[in-house]
This record gives structure tokens, sequence and C-alpha cells, in this order.
């Protein structure tokens, strides 16, 4: 097996974000299932680490800029720069929101409502970043799924605070919305990958990768929407409600960043 051809697209950020969401993860099972009683501030340990290294990168990132003002004139390095700064932005936002969102699970003394307030700030800042990331051709995963959440984390919100009665069923409408696009995303992916394999004349790597992405989209997406219908109104109608917005907001933050 060629090394250089199997990690060619690595991305160490993105690599970060899922083992720190992964430990995070089984830390929070752990912590649930009563077979660790850390506190939640120790649980949320891996959320720091990602935030940290945020906070440096830009650190370094800003360091070098100032030190460095001939890098600034090298092609689009000021848009470069201000997406830095947007990111960075955007992850302090989200940082508050994890930081309210452990302190209401240990000392319960916020409602949700309060606590939400930065996630649903993010959500409306974000459909301004999305706009001018295309305009300069930069990705925004996580902004884009934060700007069509928006009407669901305030559903959210609102229904752990009690101040509305609906089911569950009616609080994920946003949801089932976006999951249903999503599957027609998927569906896309595997027609777009299946011709591009039968066109010879299409270069062997941009199969390869249309293939990868098919498979990868098919792997996330439809083992949520199976846990979506089948089980996750069943838990949040058991689990405390304090526990039901924090499995909610790992879920979301776990499947934002694929």
């Amino acid at each position: 097996m060629n090394l250089q051809t199997l990690f060619q697209d690595f991305n160490p950020s993105k690599f970060l974000v899922h083992s720190c969401l992964m430990i995070f993860t089984a830390l929070f099972a752990l912590r649930l299932d009563g077979f660790i009683e850390w506190s939640y501030w120790s649980i949320f340990s891996p959320i720091w680490l990602w935030k940290g290294m945020v906070i440096l990168g830009a650190t370094v990132g800003s360091y070098v800029w100032w030190r460095h003002p001939h890098a600034r004139l090298e092609g689009d390095a000021y848009v470069h720069y201000k997406a830095m700064l947007i990111t960075l932005a955007l992850h302090l936002i989200l940082l508050m929101f994890e930081l309210l969102v452990c302190d209401k699970l240990e000392s319960d003394r916020h409602l949700w409502i309060l606590v939400f307030i930065p996630l649903i700030f993010i959500s409306i800042v974000s459909i301004a970043v999305c706009i001018w990331a295309v305009k300069h051709d930069r990705s925004f995963e996580l902004e884009l799924f934060c700007a069509v959440n928006v009407l669901q984390f305030i559903f959210l919100a609102l229904k752990l605070d009690q101040f509305i009665t609906w089911s569950w069923e009616v609080v994920f409408v946003p949801l089932w919305a976006l999951l249903c696009l999503s599957l027609v995303a998927v569906l896309y992916t595997i027609v777009f990958a299946a011709v591009l394999l039968r066109a010879p004349q299409v270069n062997a790597r941009v199969r390869r990768t249309s293939l990868n992405s098919a498979l990868a989209y098919t792997f996330l997406v439809v083992p949520i929407l199976v846990f979506q219908v089948s089980k996750i109104t069943q838990f949040l109608n058991i689990l405390n409600p304090r526990v039901n917005s924090f499995l909610l907001r790992f879920f979301f933050l776990f499947y934002s960043q694929f």
C-alpha cells in the first residue's frame, strides 16, 4: 500500500477535531452510565483541548502576519487572514456556549434559553459568513450548519425550558428536513460516483475521490437518519432534561464537522 497516496488528502485539523469529539463522546457516555464520577469540567477536557489549539493556531498566525509584512502581498493573504479571524471569533463564541452548557450540567442555575444564546447568535452571524465565504471561495461547513439550524436551536431551548409543550417529533422538524436534504445529497454523490466510474476518460484520481466521498457520506448520513427515526425520540422521552440538551448539542457538533 502506498502511504503517500493513502494520506494525500489527510486533514490534520479535522483529525484533531474528530479525535477530540470521539474521546469526549466516550467520556460523556461513561459519565452518564455511572462508570466514572468525574466532574463535567473534566469530561469536557477534549473540547477544551480543541478550542485551545484553535486559539494557539490563531495566535501563531497573527504573530507571523505582523512580524512579516511582506507576506501580506502574496496572493490572497488578506483573505486567508480574515478567514482565520472569522474562524477564531466563531470558535470563541462556541466556546462560550460550551462553558455555559458545562456550568448548567454542574449547577443547573441557568435557563437553557440563556445557554443557547451564543449558539443562536452564531447561527445568525453564520449567514453573513457563508455569503462572504462564497464570494472568496472559502469552505464554510460549520457556518452553513449553524445557519440552517437556527430555528432548531431555538426550538430546543424553548422545549427544554418548557416554554413550549410540543412533542419532540415536532421540535425536531427542522432536523428532519435537514436529514432529508442530506439523504438527497447522498443519492446524488452515489449516482455521480457511478457515472464517473463508467467514464474511462476521467482521471483515476478524480474517480477515486468521488467514490470515497460517496462512501463517506453514505456511512455518515444513513446511520444518523436511522438513529434519528428509530431511537432519538425514545431516548429524549426517557432521559433527564439536563442530559437531553447536552446529547443534542454534541450530536449536532459531531455531525457538523463532517
